[in-house]
């Protein structure tokens, strides 16, 4: 009989680890999307919970969850469409742009008689390239109308996935908050009579770990943006509140933000403002040191009790194996592994 059970048994676990290992194939593809709703609906279950208590059970099945998944929704979309408003208004300009090259060429800016250095080099390069509309002409050619099709077209296909993996991702959110309480229960079961105690203490710690790069990242960067759009503002330079969004999302990574401020003062440069384009960089890189050196340690560490360089590691880890999901993968790791490393070093330590 003990033959036969322990038979039956294996043949469960391999049954198991088949269905599951085909579960993960099937749904490759929206795995991200699904991570992503656990990842938005671990930060705003909290604000969630509060709403819950207030609520009647009805509004609490269907309305609250659908206005909290529309509130996370309109949050992303909302910068999202200024972005891309913007971007069309660019592209338009540029088409404008290459359209009277071609026609008349284009004369060095004045801006390059401003350059502290390399201003030989960049007016010899722009009169032998793009003076006249015979060079002008000549040097778009360069550029290849088949590549040029073929990069749009694969910028078309990557936008409908992205916008599938979104709406996928917003209707998990909808499912996740509203059945938040059974799904919150079956994991605990199942980290309990898998794990015990300690893989109880390992998800509390992920969850911390999550709250707290939602809070030192995206709230930081946020913060960043705002600021140094209405620093862009005061500057003058060319569309402040398009490269404040742009600052804030490059500023949810520790020191991203510097890349657009850098372009920021290049256009200030371009415009021939070199006195600005020094205060917008001495101002942008006094607020990246105040938020990577001091409010984000003090926020992301405080909520994980990890040390701030184990964080960096595994937001810049993450970020380059998982792209902009690994922002809360790799923090949320290495605050896993912090914890397994002090309870297997702790001198108390038990199979507990």
């Amino acid at each position: 009989m003990n033959e036969v059970m322990r038979i039956r048994k294996m043949s469960l676990l391999l049954t198991a680890g088949a269905l599951l290992l085909l579960g993960l194939w099937l749904s490759a593809s929206v795995l991200p999307a699904l991570i992503w709703a656990g990842v938005v609906a671990i930060a705003v279950l909290p604000l969630y919970e509060r709403f819950e208590k207030r609520s009647e059970e009805n509004q609490a099945r269907i309305v609250l969850p659908l206005l909290f998944t529309a509130g996370v929704a309109l949050i992303i979309l909302v910068p999202l469409s200024l972005v891309v408003a913007e971007a069309a208004n660019e592209a338009r300009d540029v088409a404008q742009w290459f359209g009277a090259a071609q026609r008349t060429g284009v004369a060095a800016p004045s801006w390059v008689l401003h350059l502290p250095v390399g201003r030989e080099f960049v007016s010899d390069w722009w009169r032998t390239h793009l003076a006249t509309p015979e060079l002008a002409q000549q040097e778009f050619r360069r550029l290849d109308a088949a590549t040029v099709i073929a990069h749009s077209k694969m910028l078309g296909a990557s936008i409908m996935h992205r916008t599938v993996i979104f709406a996928f991702t917003m209707i998990a959110l909808f499912f996740l908050l509203r059945e938040h309480r059974s799904v919150a229960g079956q994991i605990g079961t199942a980290i309990d009579r898998s794990l015990g105690p300690r893989g109880e203490r390992l998800a509390e710690q992920i969850v911390r770990s999550v709250r707290g790069t939602i809070d030192g990242l995206v709230l930081v960067g946020l913060g960043e943006g705002a600021v140094m759009a209405v620093a862009y503002a005061i500057a003058g330079v060319p569309h402040a509140v398009l490269l404040g969004v742009l600052t804030a999302i490059a500023a949810m990574i520790p020191f991203g933000a510097i890349i657009a401020i850098g372009i920021a003062a290049l256009l200030l440069v371009a415009n021939g403002a070199l006195l600005a384009a020094a205060v917008i960089v001495a101002t942008g890189l006094l607020v990246i040191a105040i938020a990577d050196h001091f409010v984000r340690p003090a926020l992301i560490g405080g909520a994980t009790k990890v040390p701030f360089l184990w964080v960096l590691i595994g937001i810049l880890g993450g970020v380059e194996r998982f792209g902009l999901l690994g922002l809360f993968i790799g923090p949320a790791t290495m605050a896993a592994l912090i914890l397994l490393w002090r309870e297997f070093t702790s001198a108390d330590a038990t199979g507990a």
